[in-house]
């Protein structure tokens, strides 16, 4: 169970990086004059994926609590 535990605290640490360093990248890219469009919807497509992951693993941290 703590080899799980550990597990899905590493992978969380990890999409949230990678989120931080796509909100990095979609800063720097609408900064810029002229941009593709298609390149910023897909990284914000990306974005959107990653938090959606990172509320899963985030639930499952929880301990389910019996009411």
């Amino acid at each position: 169970m703590d080899l799980d535990l550990e597990a899905v605290k590493a992978r969380l640490e990890a999409l949230r990086i990678e989120h931080r360093d796509l909100d990095e990248v979609i800063s720097r890219l609408v900064e810029k004059p002229t941009y593709d469009q298609l390149q910023l919807q897909r990284l914000k497509k990306r974005k959107l994926v990653l938090k959606d992951l990172i509320a899963k693993l985030e639930s499952q941290l929880l301990p389910d609590i019996i009411a």
